[in-house]
């Protein structure tokens, strides 16, 4: 018996017994989001048509009892799915605009996960989610810029540290999203946002920074102007 103990492999590390749900989930989606937003009207508006009622049904779930902040919540939701479809219809690279969001949210996800589950240290937000760390952050902020600059150079748009220093700043709008998701599932006394993601959650658990980043572009580009941020 304790030869067989000695000899079973290891458990993979606690933070990385999610990841095969991770990486399955987002084989299936990212595919369909990618194209949506490639190929834009109607596919794009199709999918946005589709998220809607799970988006908000699900930020309802996680704000009951609170008129206020359920009220606020579903503002939130609708302003996310408008600048989604406002900045992609956008004549002047708004297929660029959008892609690059994801890919600047998806690299702040994957830096975050890896450098936080492999250097550990200080919790960035323990009473909200205790799974968060500073250097999590750290690692999200930089493959973020790191994204955001290979954006710039395969669309060939944008100064390289401008667009560097603007993905540095959506990693940060992004983890906030994040926080935010996670501190009404707190109040809500639940574990996650819904169920349509089998196994794995709600919707709002894979698009929380995806929203904020939306909303906060989409403000800064109405208030800028022009393309930023490639110009």
């Amino acid at each position: 018996m304790a030869a067989s103990a000695a000899n079973a492999p290891a458990a993979p590390p606690r933070h990385f017994r999610g990841l095969l749900s991770r990486v399955v989930s987002a084989a299936i989606l990212a595919p369909l989001c990618l194209a949506a937003i490639w190929f834009g009207f109607p596919w794009v508006d199709l999918m946005a048509a589709i998220a809607a009622p799970i988006m908000l049904g699900e930020w309802i779930r996680l704000t009951p009892g609170r008129p206020v902040a359920r009220g606020l919540a579903i503002l939130y939701g609708l302003a996310a799915i408008v600048a989604l479809l406002w900045l992609r219809h956008q004549p002047d690279l708004g297929r660029e605009t959008v892609l690059w969001i994801v890919a600047c949210v998806w690299a702040t996800d994957i830096g975050a996960y890896f450098v936080g589950s492999l250097a550990g240290g200080a919790r960035l937000a323990p009473a909200i989610s205790p799974g968060k760390t500073w250097s999590g952050l750290v690692g999200g902020i930089c493959l973020s810029a790191v994204a955001s600059a290979a954006c710039g150079l395969a669309f060939d748009q944008g100064d390289t540290v401008t667009l560097a220093l603007a993905g540095a700043g959506v990693a940060i709008v992004a983890q906030a999203g994040d926080l935010l998701e996670s501190m009404a599932k707190r109040r809500a006394g639940l574990k996650d946002s819904g169920h349509v993601i089998p196994g794995h959650g709600g919707l709002l658990d894979r698009i929380d920074g995806l929203i904020a980043a939306l909303v906060v572009v989409g403000l800064a580009r109405l208030i800028a102007g022009g393309a930023w941020p490639w110009a």
